[in-house]
């Protein structure tokens, strides 16, 4: 089984493809948590088990935290665990927090740690706006898959990871990733035409509709800009940058 978190399309492809490569299948974390399924999860027949998340301010996303917080597995003692990242520019410590938030919760370590250099979507810093570099840097993504599939079909030990930041820098994710979770720099403009898809797919519910604008109810939230990204008309921006920067969602997917 492979859970993912996936607001622009990114780790659900990467899902998707290792899924097919290796015969299992995929759950998706919020679709999970809104169906209210019970986090509990038998896997003692395939016997390895993947997680999907994104680097969200050099560690991994709350609402992944929360899901490894909660999860419970029932898995015999030689169940394969691995993680994969995706990023941008580093992986930060993505793949020590997640290890930290499964070991806390399932008493058990990650065997192995990947991960995916592909379009940085935190647009308040980086440039989505040239399609050519966006597109090269998504067919630089399939030999990194390749390597990966194969790492897991033969249930390599170890940790893969490329491009990490010196450990002992860990402390910064906690501040500089709250940080980022604000809400307050929201904007919508007057392009908004009260669609509410915003709304319908925030994964932690941060966004209602008032007078026909979508609203962000909490003070913080993910921070995963799927509201921004697949806005219709491209009429929520966070800050003064990413009107320019441009918007994302990975091609190969339906997000």
């Amino acid at each position: 089984m492979i859970f993912y978190f996936s607001a622009t399309g990114n780790c659900k492809y990467v899902a998707e493809r290792i899924a097919h490569a290796t015969n299992d299948t995929c759950c998706s974390i919020v679709e999970s948590e809104r169906s209210e399924q019970n986090t509990s999860y038998n896997h003692e027949k395939n016997h390895i088990i993947g997680i999907i998340s994104p680097t969200y301010g050099l560690g991994i996303p709350s609402l992944v935290i929360d899901f490894l917080k909660s999860l419970e597995l029932d898995f015999s003692d030689n169940t394969y665990f691995y993680f994969v990242a995706t990023y941008g520019t580093t992986p930060g410590h993505s793949g020590y927090y997640a290890n930290k938030y499964l070991k806390q919760n399932t008493k058990v370590e990650f065997n192995a740690y990947y991960s995916v250099k592909m379009p940085d979507t935190w647009t308040p810093m980086f440039d989505l706006s040239d399609k050519e570099k966006v597109d090269e840097i998504n067919r630089n993504v399939e030999p990194q898959l390749d390597d990966i599939i194969s790492h897991i079909q033969k249930r390599s030990y170890g940790d893969f990871m490329k491009n990490k930041i010196p450990h002992f820098t860990a402390f910064i994710y906690k501040p500089y990733y709250d940080h980022m979770r604000k809400t307050g720099k929201f904007i919508v403009e007057d392009t908004c035409i009260g669609c509410g898809l915003c709304a319908k797919r925030c994964p932690i519910n941060a966004i209602e509709m008032k007078d026909n604008k979508p609203t962000w109810v909490k003070d913080k939230c993910v921070m995963c800009l799927g509201c921004l990204h697949r806005c219709p008309e491209f009429a929520i921006q966070y800050g003064n940058k990413t009107k320019k920067h441009g918007q994302y969602t990975n091609p190969n997917v339906k997000i």
